[in-house]
C-alpha cells in the first residue's frame, strides 16, 4: 500500500488526474460486470474503490500544496 502512495506522490497534478479517471473507468467496469453477475472477484471492487481514494486524496493534497504558495 505505501508502495502506490509513493508511486501516486511522484507524478504532477495532470498525471493524477489522469489516473483517477483512469481508476474510475476501471471500477465502473467492475460494477458493471457485478451487475450482470459476470464479476467472479468482488474484493476487487473494494480495491478499486481504495485506490481511486487514495489517488483523490494525493491529488487534492498536491492541490492545496500548489495553492498555499
Amino acid at each position: 500500500m505505501a508502495n502506490k502512495s509513493a508511486d501516486l506522490r511522484q507524478k504532477d497534478v495532470a498525471a493524477l488526474e489522469g489516473e483517477v479517471k483512469e481508476l474510475q473507468r476501471a471500477h465502473f467496469g467492475l460494477r458493471m460486470q457485478k451487475a450482470t453477475q459476470q464479476l467472479s472477484n468482488t474484493a476487487s471492487l473494494r480495491v478499486t474503490r481504495r485506490d481511486v481514494a487514495r489517488a483523490k486524496t494525493i491529488l487534492a493534497q498536491k492541490r492545496a500544496e500548489s495553492s498555499s504558495k
